[in-house]
């Protein structure tokens, strides 16, 4: 079994950096995706971005390519999520989430508000 814990959300104005952390703990298999997603107040939960445990491929939603960047530490099982230049609209709760064929272990969640 997997268990995922975010940490790393918090308050930023906007043109801001964070950068969020997605800590795995038990067996991840090389054939795992890990992704982020993120829900905000009154809206359906979407894809952010994701990364290939293997081979690292990364894959990103419109609304963040070029300001967001996914990478993966192999050794300490963690996917990082590194976000520049923070927009209003990017305020949500940030989702890590990990599976082979579908999404099926999910964290419980960081919060990022993202000041005007």
């Amino acid at each position: 079994q997997v268990d995922l814990v975010e940490s790393g959300g918090g308050l930023v104005q906007a043109g801001g950096s964070l950068r969020l952390s997605c800590a795995a703990s038990g067996r991840i298999f090389s054939s795992y995706t890990m992704g982020w997603f993120r829900q905000a107040p009154g809206k359906e939960r979407e894809f952010v971005s994701a990364i290939t445990w293997n081979n690292g491929n990364t894959r990103y939603a419109d609304s963040v390519k070029g300001r967001f960047t996914i990478s993966r530490d192999n050794a300490k099982n963690t996917v990082y999520l590194q976000m520049n230049s923070l927009k209003p609209e990017d305020t949500a709760v940030y989702y890590c989430a990990a599976g082979q064929n579908s999404y099926d272990v999910w964290g419980q969640g960081t919060q990022v508000t993202v000041s005007s």
